[in-house]
């Protein structure tokens, strides 16, 4: 009995065309064991980037050269049922390798956590400079005492029960029961300073390295 060959193509266009569609499935299909595989610790993490990059070049160039007849490449990998969610991940939403990404999400965590570091250290300052110069009407210092406490409260790497965060409460618990013109009897403002500085040295103790 004899076979006949099933030709896929008419002509030479649609031929480049499966061509294009054979190498986009292989791109995926590739991208998927190689995100499986750094995952699972298989290959190293420089091994992984450098791969991870030559797929993700390979993959917009052929997207691009693709564009009118694969319109949507999560639909091309469901009619061929690829199932490389992983894949689809870094090729079509990611665009980068793992590692990339993992060290850009650290960077701007370093640096959130830098201005808000700053803008700790601003408040304290403003709240003790205020303080000195005797503004010590209640709807002086409240606002600024609010706008620590703040802070501070945005800072993870400080424990719920920080000093500064405690004593600023009690501070703004005790302010909120005072009318807006009253303002701090000069032991009062003594005390608020005197807790504020104490709080402000904890939190330069409590940041990572301090001292180093």
């Amino acid at each position: 009995m004899s076979t006949m060959e099933v030709k896929l193509w008419n002509d030479k266009r649609e031929r480049e065309m499966f061509d294009n569609f054979a190498e986009l499935f292989a791109i995926i299909k590739a991208t998927e064991r190689l995100e499986k595989a750094y995952v699972r610790d298989i290959i190293s993490a420089q091994e992984y980037e450098l791969e991870c990059q030559k797929l993700i070049a390979h993959f917009k160039t052929l997207a691009s050269t693709l564009k009118d007849t694969v319109p949507s490449i999560e639909r091309f990998a469901d009619t061929y049922k690829m199932e490389c969610p992983a894949a689809l991940n870094r090729l079509v939403v990611s665009g980068v390798p793992a590692t990339v990404e993992h060290r850009a999400t650290a960077a701007a965590t370093a640096s959130t956590s830098a201005a808000a570091v700053a803008e700790c250290v601003q408040n304290f300052i403003t709240s003790m400079d205020s303080l000195k110069l005797n503004m010590v009407a209640v709807d002086q210092v409240h606002p600024l005492l609010s706008d620590l406490y703040a802070s501070l409260n945005k800072l993870t790497i400080l424990p719920p029960d920080f000093e500064g965060k405690i004593k600023m409460k009690e501070w703004i618990a005790r302010l909120s029961k005072m009318g807006a013109a009253d303002e701090l009897t000069e032991q009062q403002a003594r005390q608020l300073h005197f807790d504020l500085e104490s709080s402000y040295n904890s939190f330069m103790a409590a940041l990572p390295n301090a001292g180093t």
